[in-house]
Parts: structure tokens; C-alpha cells; sequence
């Protein structure tokens, strides 16, 4: 956005001054060659006045032909033009040397405007030079005295005169035209960046909200009032945003704690009567304690899944290495009792930044789903690896797998896909598990996603903040667990 205001402000600029400078330049460019040859006119004029006294006895007087050759000179040197003057018939009394010859004793009538001159009268304007090297602004004025034209006086200039007076011209205003550009542009700039730092405050904030961070306000900018307005709405809905979901989860929080108390104590007294029923009585009671059970475990979820919304503790380097291993020996029985192996890997001192307990408890979820849809004897692969700036885990196993739909439903909370636990044992969760993982993942600045495994089943793909390399000690047993 702030370059297209740059831009904006820039592009007005610059076609204002175009609109302004362009006829300006046009009418100083035309009004050059006008202003030269009154110039010229002038000097031809004082020039007249000075060879009027001497003209007449130049014929005659080496005295007075060497003062107009002087007057010549002098001029020459002064404004740099070409001065000839010549008597009654057109010869060159006097003239500006080129290359050490000199014009006197030459008949210059033929010169475009010296018989005009000698018959009285004046003319000015663009000739073309005698020896055809380009053109010229001649002034020719006749020289005056009591008994008539006495000769003439003739100055001439490269017409390039003219175009430098205008390149020069032009090259100003371009010049003019980049200072006030310049000024523009810094002028813009601050103007641009009063609108666009709040804004990019506001996206910002805008981000971190929608990432989860729902404490984040906005800076509320002294203007322009229609971005003010905006922050006071942002900071309203996200203070609004906030009290609604930590109302929800003191809500889950508060109901799940106390569930807890009476559900155990239906759990004790179910238990306690098991003795004294038989029959179908009895397995009413014994589906009663599945159901408890079952309730139990959905106030657990609850309860973890609020824990991982609300942590507040700070990210540590946590060795891969180490922490794999210490899950793979605490799912060990678990993984022996289902006939299933698993197969960790992970390299040499890698570590991710993550909280104390998150990434643990990611590991545990994820081997937990992944050795209930294993089938006997084959293998959860569970592996670590540095891709970059970030640490990428993967689980995976030899289940069915997931459809595409499903795995993209798969991190709702409540979610479950029957057909990924075979066996029945869907009725025994509640689609917490994922949507747990993705929570802990989130908060620590990873992402995770489901892919499809290629031994047909589903892989996790975690990715975390690469942590600082850790010393780790070589590993004192063989991580890969066989069972069966």
C-alpha cells in the first residue's frame, strides 16, 4: 500500500509539473532566438555608433582602420560573436580574425543582408554560413552619418547559440523538476508511512489474534481517524473475542473439575455392587462402568485440551534424541501387548524450542493413535529429522489410513473416523487427540499436518523451531523395541 501511495503522489506531481513546465519551456524556447537577436541588435547598434566616427577615413587612415579593428576585437573577445564591418561597397574594413587571416580588403556584399544594410535598412534572422557548415543569426545595421550610409556593421552567431540557450533552458526545468519531485517523494514518504505503519500495526495484530494470541491489541494511531476508528473496533471485537473463549474455556475447565469428583464416586459404588448383582443385571452394571469410564476419559480430554489453550511457559532447547527414547520405553508395553514395533530415529544432538511437556505429550498422542490402528506385527515409525530452521517429526504406522477428506477434518475437535480404528474401538475416544496435538504444536510456533504413510497408513508430520545443538550421551540401549 505504501508504494501505491507513493506512486499516487509521485504520478500528480509529476503531471502537474509536466502540464505547467512543457508550455513554459515551449514559450521560453520561442522566445530565444528573440531575445538573442535584440541582444545582437543592441551590440550591432553600439557597434554602429562607435566605427560611425572612424568609417569614413578607414578608406584612407591606417590610424582609424587599425581603432575599428580594435572596436572588432574587443567585441570578439568580450561576447565571443563574429564582427565584420564594411564600408559604402561592401568591403571589409575591419573584421574578426579565423585563424590569423583577416577579412579586410574583402568584398562582402554578397553576404545575406550588407546591401539591405547599405540601402538603409536593418535585417536580422537565420542564415545559412558562407563555406555550407551549418546556420547562422545574422544582425546587420547600417553605419549613419550626416551625409548618408557610410557602411554597415554585420555580428553573426552559430545558430547552435540558440540550442544551447534552450538545452540549457530545458535542462533547468528538468533540473527544477527533480528537486520538486524529491521533495515530493520525502514529503509522500512521511505522509505514506502515517498511514500504512498503523495499518501494518493492524495486520500484525490482525495475525497474531487469528494465530491464537487473543491478549494482542492494536496501537491506536493519533490519525488519520478512519484507521483510528478501525484500531478502536479491532481492539473492541479482539477484547470481546477474548472474553468469550475464556469464558468457554473456564467453562470446560470449571465443569470438567467437577465432573471428576462424582464420577468417580459413580465409578466406586458401580464397582462396590458388582458383587451383589447376577445375570443381566450384571451386564447392565458392567455398561455402566464402560459408560463411567468412558465419561472419564472425555473429562480428562477436556481437561488436557484446556491445559494446552491456556500454558503460558517459555520455549527451551529440548534434546530429540532423549525424548524419543524416554517415550518409546514408556509406550514399550503398551506397543509389546498389541504385537507391534516401534522403530525410532533421530540424529545426534538435534533439539526443537518447544515448552517443557508440550512436545511430550504431542509424542504420546500421536503413538497412542498410531499403535491402535496398527495391525499385529508391524511397525510405528517414529523419526526426527533437521530440515533447515526446524525440526521435523514424523509418526507413522501400517493402519488404514485416512481418506484426503478425513485427514483434513482430522484436527476437529469431536471428530473421529470409524473406519480408521478397525475393531470397533472408534466408540472409545472422542476426537480430542488430534485437536490436542494441533494446540500444543500451534502454541509453539510449529505446524502439523496428516499425511498419507507409504506403507499405506498415516503419517504425522510435526514441525518445530529448531532448537540450539544439545551434547547429548550415546544412546545406552537399542531404541527399536520388538514385541510378540
Amino acid at each position: 500500500m505504501k508504494r501505491r501511495l507513493l506512486y499516487s503522489y509521485l504520478s500528480i506531481t509529476a503531471f502537474v509539473f509536466l502540464v505547467l513546465a512543457i508550455p513554459f519551456g515551449v514559450s521560453y524556447a520561442n522566445s530565444v532566438e528573440r531575445r538573442l537577436t535584440s541582444d545582437i541588435q543592441h551590440d550591432a547598434f553600439a557597434l554602429a555608433i562607435r566605427a560611425q566616427e572612424v568609417v569614413d577615413t578607414a578608406e584612407t587612415s591606417s590610424t582609424s582602420r587599425a581603432e575599428l579593428q580594435a572596436i572588432v576585437d574587443d567585441y570578439h573577445a568580450d561576447a565571443g560573436g563574429t564582427v565584420v564591418i564594411v564600408d559604402r561597397n561592401g568591403v571589409a574594413l575591419a573584421g574578426t580574425r579565423h585563424g590569423g587571416a583577416s577579412l579586410r580588403g574583402q568584398n562582402l556584399s554578397d553576404r545575406p543582408g550588407v546591401m539591405e544594410a547599405l540601402s538603409g535598412a536593418e535585417s536580422s534572422g537565420i542564415v545559412s554560413s558562407r563555406d555550407g557548415s551549418g546556420t547562422q543569426l545574422a544582425v546587420v545595421l547600417p553605419v549613419g552619418a550626416a551625409s548618408g550610409v557610410q557602411g554597415a556593421v554585420r555580428i553573426t552567431y552559430p545558430a547552435s547559440v540558440v540550442g544551447d540557450r534552450i538545452l540549457r533552458s530545458w535542462l533547468l526545468l528538468a533540473a527544477i523538476g527533480g528537486v520538486v519531485l524529491g521533495i515530493v517523494f520525502l514529503v509522500s514518504l512521511l505522509l505514506a508511512r502515517s498511514v500504512t505503519k498503523p495499518l501494518g500495526d493492524l495486520e500484525s495484530a490482525a495475525g497474531a489474534l487469528g494465530a491464537g494470541d487473543l491478549a494482542v491489541r492494536a496501537a491506536v494511531p493519533k490519525g488519520p481517524d478512519e484507521i483510528r476508528v478501525l484500531a478502536e473496533s479491532f481492539n473492541a471485537t479482539a477484547a470481546r473475542l477474548e472474553q468469550l473463549v475464556g469464558t468457554q474455556r473456564a467453562f470446560i475447565a470449571d465443569a470438567s473439575h467437577q465432573l471428576r469428583t462424582p464420577l468417580a464416586a459413580m465409578r466406586l459404588r458401580l464397582e462396590n455392587l458388582e458383587a451383589d448383582v447376577s445375570g443381566h443385571a450384571a451386564e447392565d452394571l458392567e455398561g455402566a462402568l464402560e459408560e463411567v469410564g468412558r465419561l472419564s476419559r472425555l473429562v480428562d480430554g477436556l481437561l488436557a485440551l484446556t491445559r494446552a489453550e491456556q500454558s503460558t511457559s517459555a520455549p527451551l532447547s529440548i534434546p530429540v534424541e532423549q525424548l524419543l527414547a524416554g517415550r518409546a520405553d514408556a509406550w514399550e508395553a503398551f506397543a509389546a501387548e498389541r504385537q507391534v514395533r516401534i522403530d525410532t530415529t533421530s540424529s545426534p544432538g538435534l533439539a526443537v524450542r518447544a515448552t517443557p511437556g508440550r512436545l511430550e505429550q504431542v509424542v504420546d498422542n500421536l503413538l497412542n493413535n498410531a499403535l491402535e490402528v496398527a495391525p499385529e506385527y508391524s511397525t510405528v515409525q517414529l523419526e526426527a529429522r533437521g530440515r533447515g530452521s526446524w525440526v521435523e517429526l514424523r509418526v507413522s504406522d501400517e493402519g488404514p489410513g485416512m481418506s484426503e477428506i478425513d485427514r483434513a477434518r482430522a484436527f476437529d475437535r469431536f471428530w473421529q473416523s470409524a473406519g480408521a480404528r478397525p475393531g470397533g474401538r472408534a466408540k472409545e475416544h472422542f476426537g480430542l487427540g488430534l485437536a490436542i496435538v494441533r494446540e500444543l504444536v500451534v502454541a509453539d510456533g510449529g505446524h502439523v499436518r496428516l499425511d498419507a504413510a507409504l506403507s499405506g497408513g498415516l503419517e504425522v508430520v510435526v514441525r518445530m523451531p529448531r532448537g540450539d545443538p544439545v551434547e547429548t550421551d550415546p544412546p545406552a540401549r537399542q531404541l527399536s523395541t520388538t514385541s510378540g
